[in-house]
């Protein structure tokens, strides 16, 4: 049972979808808006759960080689401990550039056959009495059986509104330099929950053997605003006497263009798919970066709905929907409370996490708990999952 499938958008879900599926047998279009696909941003996580996607796309080891291995997450306020998440031994997260992940997504997407057609950009759709068409602003493409949006914040498909968080960042990615920092920690300091810097080694880029690390400055959004016309020199000054431990890492950026503001928003589709359409992704859902799980659900949806295809489509999208409920349910929602700790104006919320939350989250079972909580599988991430095991 194969079906024909557009995709629109050549990111991370866009691109594990696609490769998946045509592993599958399906045949698989996918439509992206750039003349030429690439990825946006700087540093991001896969944790346990997103490196199983990219095993079963066989890219799991190329991803391990261009990447950092993260044991630790260590954050502080002062002079007090404020977050100390360490990962399961032996199932460490993987930090990376998104440049490289996008890198070993299209060479499994290419290897499963799939070549992206660049340039068309999603408009709308029409079902037919054969299926359902992609309109593009090229024309209209079809009939296919289902169209996968996996466009991102900016679908123009997707019917999603999101809240904006009212603190974003800006993002470089630096060569690593000569410091005491260890390599496979993500480390941030805040003041409050008003200031927010730090440091993740993101491994290396293909073909450059440099390690490399990401640093990223949490900003109000009226900062990020105003950043166009932000001084360089005096922003450096005032990061670095925020944390010292940057300076050696800011030295690589002489150029304001180096920095990438990063805004962030809140919010999930109540229905993700209707008959022959579904969102997944950032088309689907958003929040905040602070769990690190952002592209983990973007390789989630792709995995569970290539295998919720495996069925009759009729029952293959409620079978998608349902497996994915739960776990994105309780991430959306563990982001949405989370978050105003580390990225909002509060004063009360921070000395919370800094006086109560942070001392007993090192007090067992906890742990353990958070271990779980990063590495994305504090429930089980495709709920039902043995349905898509059955023969074709």
């Amino acid at each position: 049972m194969t079906y024909r499938i557009a995709i629109t958008g050549a990111g991370m879900g866009g691109l594990a979808a696609a490769a998946l599926l045509a592993q599958d047998g399906h045949a698989v279009t996918l439509f992206e808006r750039f003349p030429a696909a690439r990825p946006l941003g700087s540093g991001l996580v896969v944790q346990p759960v997103g490196l199983a996607v990219l095993d079963a796309l066989g890219a799991g080891n190329e991803a391990r080689s261009l990447g950092a291995s993260l044991t630790r997450m260590l954050g502080h306020s002062g002079p007090r401990i404020a977050l100390d998440v360490s990962y399961r031994p032996g199932q460490p997260g993987l930090a990376m550039h998104r440049a490289a992940l996008f890198h070993c997504l299209w060479q499994a997407a290419t290897r499963a056959g799939v070549s992206p057609k660049t340039g068309h950009t999603a408009t709308g759709t029409r079902e037919t009495s054969t299926g359902i068409d992609l309109i593009t602003d090229r024309g209209s493409h079809g009939p296919f059986d289902l169209i996968i949006d996996a466009a991102g914040a900016g679908s123009s498909l997707s019917p999603l509104t999101s809240r904006p968080l009212p603190f974003g960042a800006v993002w470089a990615h630096v060569p690593w330099p000569d410091t005491d920092l260890p390599g496979n920690e993500l480390r941030q300091r805040y003041h409050r929950a008003s200031r927010m810097a730090g440091i993740l080694p993101i491994g290396r880029l293909p073909k450059d053997p440099t390690p490399r690390a990401a640093v990223f400055w949490s900003l109000p959004t009226a900062d990020l605003d105003a950043w166009p016309t932000r001084d360089l020199d005096d922003w450096k000054t005032e990061v670095t006497s925020f944390w010292p431990a940057l300076s050696p890492f800011l030295t690589h950026i002489t150029e304001k263009d180096q920095l990438t503001p990063a805004r962030y928003s809140h919010g999930t589709l109540a229905t993700s798919c209707s008959q022959r359409l579904i969102h997944i992704g950032d088309a689907a859902h958003r929040a905040s970066p602070q769990l690190g799980q952002g592209a983990n659900m973007a390789l989630l949806d792709a995995q569970a709905l290539a295998l919720a295809l495996r069925l009759p489509l009729e029952d293959a999208l409620p079978a998608y929907r349902q497996s994915r409920r739960w776990h994105l349910g309780l991430y959306q929602a563990l982001s949405a409370a989370f978050t105003p700790q580390y990225q909002s104006h509060s004063r009360a919320l921070p000395a919370l996490r800094d006086l109560i939350l942070s001392p007993l989250s090192r007090l067992w079972p906890l742990p353990g708990i958070l271990s779980a909580l990063v590495s994305g599988d504090l429930i089980p991430p495709i709920a039902g999952h043995a349905w898509g095991a059955q023969d074709r």
